[in-house]
């Protein structure tokens, strides 16, 4: 078993965080709001550090699950980060959507310090991480991940490295680009039942099974057609995710009209008032009756 350091206890990575202590590793965790930390070590049995370099003393992996480039950069760097305390060998494994450019800054920072990098977003939502079984999807040396795999494999379904650092980060953009065109298409199926006067449970009982199924439309139409919105993966991550999308299309030169109109729609939930809920509440946007 690893000696392990997990940093950010959010929705996400308070249970993963929790599937590494059950599958038998030793585990120190760190989180901003201290007491969050606290809770943790006090449920799970673990140890919380005051700082993200404290945590990874001695340890031989760093997962972390923060929010964005920014508390990304502040967990790792300065006297406090986790960089400053890392030994030379151990691994770092991000978890946090983010921005390819942050993740090469990072990885060759690493590098000069003789610690691994591996950028290792996840898929799956609040549900996937409580139940172990995250999709993540990674990038980095070989030999790094074949290291860190069976770590992270205490919360995933399926883990695969997609190619060299920054591969994970660019394929989570590709998720998310799929994602936001696919609860808008839902949306405006269940929008089209309601105007027609059919029911949209029975709609989507047929259609489910057809060509039109998808894990969105099997798990968020009840909820979308009863107006709730609060699975965890909110509104406003989701453009902060798209918009990382969209700015490395125009990077790479790729197209991407759905997303940014999808992002459009986003921002309208926003000025709902629906900043914390979940992405599915696009239907809101469309309707009184959503």
């Amino acid at each position: 078993m690893a000696q392990i350091a997990f940093l950010g206890l959010g929705v996400m990575g308070y249970p993963m965080a929790g599937h590494l202590k059950a599958a038998g590793h030793d585990v120190v965790v760190y989180n901003r709001t201290a007491a969050k930390a606290d809770a943790w070590a006090a449920q799970y049995g673990g140890q919380a550090a005051a700082t993200p370099r404290e945590a990874v003393k001695g340890t031989e992996f760093v997962m972390a699950c923060v929010g964005n480039d920014d508390d990304l950069r502040a967990i790792c760097l300065g006297d406090d980060g986790a960089f400053a305390g890392m030994d030379a060998g151990s691994c770092f494994v991000d978890h946090t959507t983010v921005s390819a450019k942050v993740t090469a800054e990072l990885y060759n920072l690493a590098k000069e310090s003789g610690v691994a990098f591996v950028d290792a977003p996840v898929s799956g939502g609040q549900a996937g991480a409580e139940n172990g079984v995250l999709s993540v999807m990674c990038g980095g040396d070989m030999a790094d991940y074949a290291r860190a795999e069976p770590v992270i494999a205490a919360y995933a379904r399926i883990c695969r490295r997609i190619g060299e650092s920054g591969a994970g980060q660019m394929t989570k953009m590709c998720n998310q680009i799929a994602i936001a065109g696919l609860v808008q298409g839902l949306s405006e199926a269940l929008h089209f039942a309601q105007e027609a006067g059919l029911n949209g449970r029975d709609v989507v009982e047929v259609i489910s099974q057809g060509a039109a199924g998808s894990w969105q439309m099997s798990n968020r139409h009840e909820t979308m057609l009863d107006g709730k919105f609060d699975h965890g993966f909110a509104v406003d991550w989701m453009r902060k995710d798209l918009g990382i999308c969209l700015e490395t299309a125009d990077e790479i030169g790729a197209s991407l009209p759905v997303t940014a109109l999808v992002d459009q729609f986003y921002k309208d939930v926003q000025k709902m008032g629906g900043g914390r809920w979940d992405t599915s509440s696009l239907i809101k946007r469309m309707s009184s009756k959503a």
